[in-house]
């Protein structure tokens, strides 16, 4: 957001979302990368009963889920676009409506399981 906001110059995809710039989306994957690995730095330090979390793990799944929620985000915003709807329900009006606040989870989550029972081997 803060990226977008203060960088933001060239516009992703206006008919879909026309407040989302590319600044935004790159300073986005970028910042969610970054939290996975500064939470990864502070499991490591403070769980003593587990084995640590790899970095190169944290970042991956960041990276991976940053890009992800994006892509959700914006095909919800599209299917809304193209069936002429304000917002997906009530209870959140004005932020888009209750699947605002999931649409890039129902991307994310299939894909960061995948990656973790990857990277356990599993």
């Amino acid at each position: 957001y803060f990226t977008g906001r203060f960088l933001g110059r060239h516009k992703l995809i206006p008919h879909v979302s026309p407040k989302k710039t590319v600044e935004g989306s790159i300073g986005g994957i970028i910042g969610a990368g970054v939290a996975c690995v500064i939470y990864a730095l502070i499991v490591n330090k403070c769980v003593t009963d587990i084995d640590t979390v790899s970095y190169s793990a944290a970042a991956v799944c960041g990276l991976v889920g940053g890009a992800l929620s994006q892509i959700g985000d914006l095909t919800a915003s599209a299917i809304k676009r193209d069936g002429d709807i304000k917002d997906f329900g009530w209870i959140f009006p004005g932020h888009g409506g209750f699947m605002d606040r999931f649409d890039s989870v129902m991307y994310i989550a299939p894909v960061l399981l995948a990656i973790t029972l990857i990277w356990q081997g599993i």
